[in-house]
């Protein structure tokens, strides 16, 4: 049977057993109701977009835990609980990232250690990878690793360039948490070899 044709119900049981097709189906079949919904209330195509994700990836990574019973009801309430929390948040984020060219800087002081830096680093990305969908995995890696355009990759996977922009959009955010750290460790060292 074409999973398009399932219910939400028969999609969220095909999810709870890890199957990834059935969770991009029911991210493409809420994606637009729900960024618009988020949009409605934040007024930033960018902040709807990641309230959209941030309810899909904390999906995903519950989808064991979770009972739903009502797919569309959860899906809108986890919406408005993420536009509300991000509406309470009033203070704007204070952004301590550095530039590239400074990460560069700072990491060419000792190549041996910078190999090894790089080396840990690479681990830790392949990590967090991993916790990703498959599918969602291999979009990345045909992106950013062998370089191919949103339509090349969705030309060889037989997917829409949308589902693989989705897809980009979930790993980067997941990543863009993980690797949240990061930016503090690196400013961090770069005032202590500074001074």
């Amino acid at each position: 049977m074409l999973k398009s044709l399932l219910s939400d119900v028969e999609l969220w049981n095909a999810i709870r057993c890890n199957d990834e097709s059935a969770f991009t189906m029911l991210f493409d079949r809420y994606w637009v109701r729900l960024y618009k919904t988020a949009l409605r209330y934040l007024k930033d195509h960018e902040a709807a977009e990641e309230v959209v994700h941030d309810v899909f990836l904390n999906i995903w990574d519950r989808r064991l835990h979770l009972e739903i019973e009502s797919v569309p009801n959860f899906l809108l309430t986890a919406v408005r609980y993420q536009v509300y929390n991000r509406m309470r948040a009033v203070k704007p984020p204070v952004d301590l990232s550095i530039t590239d060219v400074e990460v560069f800087d700072l990491l060419d002081h000792n190549n041996g250690e910078s190999h090894i830096k790089d080396q840990e680093l690479q681990q830790e990305l392949n990590q967090y990878l991993d916790q990703l969908p498959r599918r969602c995995q291999e979009i990345f890696y045909m992106s950013r690793v062998n370089q191919l355009s949103n339509q090349e990759i969705a030309g060889r996977l037989g997917i829409s360039k949308r589902t693989v922009e989705n897809q980009l959009t979930v790993a980067l955010k997941h990543l863009r948490i993980c690797f949240k750290h990061m930016s503090i460790i690196v400013i961090l060292a770069y005032w202590f070899f500074s001074n």
